[in-house]
């Protein structure tokens, strides 16, 4: 009965979720300052199990947030959803398509090869870049106070991940790695802008 009464409050399940998010951002603080090796694991060691139980753990006790907080936040309806659809979705697909480009295991932040083609042609994180949006995305769609707190702890993962990876990165491929760093932003930038014009005049000149 505890239990199911703690399930059903907002305020604990906010707790949970800020639990959650809080702690895997700080093993990937840690390791962007070089204190710790949590991200990226690189092999299946606890450190993966442990990022991933937890990532998997916060997107469902976020979903139970926003059902029980649902537009406590008080933003205009209907111009709230439609941003945060569009956010959320878009972002989704982004960090989908992305995550093809890279690779399962590579996504999962385990060695494989480099990847600097499709959407790593325009941004060193493209999945990144994704979730940013989306998370920005359901944040709107719940219009929640709680979930907003969440979401904007969450934005700080996702800002901090490149910087825990690039060292290893460099540590794993070297110069290869140091020259795509230099022409490709690590989220988005002016290069993304030229790339991608440049990509929409070579599908010009195939069509015509």
């Amino acid at each position: 009965m505890i239990a199911l009464d703690l399930l059903s409050s907002p305020t604990a399940v906010f707790a949970a979720s800020l639990a959650l998010v809080i702690a895997n951002l700080a093993g990937i603080v840690a390791s962007a300052l070089g204190v710790a090796d949590y991200w990226p694991p690189g092999e299946r060691t606890w450190q993966f199990y442990a990022h991933w139980t937890i990532s998997h753990l916060l997107n469902v006790v976020l979903v139970g947030l926003a059902y029980l907080d649902w537009n406590s936040l008080g933003l205009s309806r209907v111009p709230s959803f439609a941003a945060g659809a569009v956010l959320f979705l878009g972002g989704f697909a982004v960090a989908f398509a992305a995550g093809h480009d890279l690779g399962v295991e590579e996504t999962k932040g385990l060695s494989g090869e480099l990847r600097t083609g499709g959407w790593y042609r325009y941004s060193r994180n493209p999945q990144y870049v994704g979730y940013i949006a989306a998370t920005i995305g359901f944040a709107l769609l719940a219009n929640s106070a709680l979930v907003a707190i969440v979401c904007a702890v969450f934005l700080c993962w996702w800002f901090a991940l490149p910087f825990a990876e690039e060292p290893w990165l460099r540590e794993q491929y070297g110069e290869e790695y140091e020259r795509y760093a230099d022409r490709v932003p690590r989220f988005v930038g002016l290069e993304t802008v030229r790339e991608l014009a440049n990509a929409g005049d070579r599908e010009s000149r195939l069509t015509e």
